[in-house]
């Protein structure tokens, strides 16, 4: 763990001084794509995935003038052609997610689940597949799924090997319920040869929590 310590020294405290050395994004519940100008500066190639209808329409014309981004419509979880009911947050999506809420009301308070779809799911490597993406190109997963990202993950696996960071928003209480935490993920990235490189807590609830934003360095094969 030599190099992990070296490597935290290095990258600080900033969540996202990493993608200094990135050489791609995939972007998993990119809402209206928020980080494209940070990308782009960065000089990234993006893939951008979102699954709520008007959010993604959005998402397509924010990424107009980004022609080394590119956005898919797609809910991603651990499983193929599943159909899920999705809920829809009045904070413009954001906060949406295939999980009811339980204690993000104590951190966000005014946040509330206004509708609900239905959606049917796909996992990360068969989206890829179906889409003609080139894997080779993206070395970084980034999630912001609403407590699914866990599920990503566990979809996923067959490509974790193939990416150098993984970013996560995830909490250490239960912001959804039955949503992956702090532990959760932290024991399976160690499972997976990833260690953890970055922590940012951002919020934080009044009677005990923190939502963090982590970033998970893979340190061995």
């Amino acid at each position: 763990m030599k190099i992990l310590r070296r490597l935290r020294r290095w990258f600080g405290p900033d969540p996202n001084r990493f993608l200094r050395s990135a050489r791609g994004v995939i972007h998993v519940g990119a809402n209206i794509g928020q980080e494209r100008a940070l990308y782009e500066r960065r000089g990234l190639d993006v893939l951008w995935v979102e699954p709520i209808p008007g959010v993604f329409a959005t998402l397509l014309k924010n990424l107009a003038d980004y022609p080394r981004q590119r956005a898919l419509q797609a809910l991603v979880t651990n499983r193929d052609d599943h159909e899920y009911e999705f809920h829809v947050a009045n904070n413009a999506g954001e906060s949406s997610s295939i999980l009811e809420l339980k204690q993000h009301k104590e951190v966000w308070p005014k946040v509330a689940f206004t509708e609900s779809i239905r959606l049917r799911s796909v996992t990360l490597p068969t989206l890829l597949a179906r889409e003609g993406v080139d894997i080779m190109r993206y070395d970084t997963l980034v999630m912001d799924t609403q407590g699914s990202e866990l599920l990503v993950l566990e979809g996923a696996e067959s490509l974790l090997p193939g990416f150098a960071y993984i970013k996560t928003e995830v909490p250490d209480f239960e912001a959804y319920e039955g949503c992956a935490q702090l532990a959760d993920l932290a024991a399976f990235m160690a499972a997976r040869g990833f260690g953890e490189l970055v922590r940012n807590r951002f919020a934080s609830r009044a009677a005990g929590g923190h939502y963090y934003d982590v970033v998970y360095r893979r340190v061995k094969s």
